[in-house]
């Protein structure tokens, strides 16, 4: 199979991302969210200032968050495997059919798991309110994300561009104005291409396994339990490096909110990470 980036592997992950976003569950209310979290360890008006502005403005440690998040990871995992492992029983000519519903249940809780992360370390509401439509914005941020639990490092510097603004100036509006520039597109269009090409890989390995029954439930499953977990781990531990999470960031922060940090992306090289980047994410280059 080539590794070469095509239009078609963009359009692919596109059409999976729409699909998941269909499925039922799959968006988290960001304060509620947090309020159950929270709450286990906190008192009410420490949660109520993590929701109003973020855990770390709340002056809440990424240690405690770290706690919630593996709890939040090894959940969605959960969910995910035995999705997977379901859907990998039939084998046969029902292979071809179960193939994209597998795929976007995995992406449905990869999207549910980022959000609950990216709450937990700072971001605000990733979807725009309760619009079912998805905009540019919502649909770059998404992909950046997912960017980064495949591995690849340009996702890793938008995210990080984006976060080191929003921690100055706090503004909620700021993610979607940033994820609208001109310069944003080719690079969350490349990102697309690359996650694709892992996308297409894994796809192929659940195929392999669900022509057997029985065993692919357990190729399939293996397989989601393989991938998920350490994909959302490299996600926490990135976020978690990032100002939008530290204490230490807000208690020395002087900045005006007046002071504007433009989000340029124009410095951003996306190279054919497909087979670098995403290769070496394969061989376990993350933390388990």
């Amino acid at each position: 199979m080539s590794t070469q980036i095509t239009t078609t592997e963009s359009s692919n992950f596109e059409k999976v991302l729409r699909s998941a976003l269909e499925l039922p569950g799959i968006r988290i209310n960001r304060g509620a969210f947090l309020r159950k979290e929270l709450s286990k360890f906190f008192d009410d008006d420490v949660v109520e200032k993590a929701i109003e502005t973020n855990p770390a403005q709340a002056e809440i440690s990424t240690k405690i968050l770290g706690q919630i998040a593996k709890s939040c990871i090894n959940y969605e995992t959960a969910k995910a495997t035995g999705i997977s492992a379901v859907a990998g029983i039939p084998g046969g000519l029902t292979m071809v059919a179960t193939i994209p519903a597998d795929i976007a249940q995995f992406f449905g809780h990869i999207i549910r798991v980022l959000q609950k992360l990216a709450y937990l370390y700072g971001w605000q509401e990733i979807f725009n309110g309760d619009d079912d439509s998805l905009d540019d914005a919502t649909s770059n941020q998404l992909t950046l994300f997912i960017g980064v639990m495949f591995g690849v490092s340009a996702a890793n510097a938008a995210i990080a561009k984006i976060a080191k603004s929003i921690a100055i100036q706090a503004e909620k509006t700021l993610v979607r104005q940033a994820l609208t520039k001109g310069t944003i597109y080719p690079i969350v269009k490349k990102i697309a291409q690359s996650i694709g090409v892992k996308m297409t890989k894994q796809i192929f390995a659940k195929g392999v396994g669900k022509i057997i029954p029985v065993v692919g439930a357990v190729v399939s499953g293996g397989v989601t339990f393989a991938t998920f977990k350490p994909m959302s781990k490299r996600l926490q531990n990135y976020l978690s490096t990032l100002p939008t999470a530290s204490v230490e960031h807000y208690k020395k922060q002087h900045n005006s909110f007046d002071d504007i940090i433009d989000v340029d992306f124009s410095d951003i090289i996306v190279e054919d990470e497909a087979t670098d980047n995403i290769e070496k994410t394969e061989k376990g280059d993350e933390s388990p």
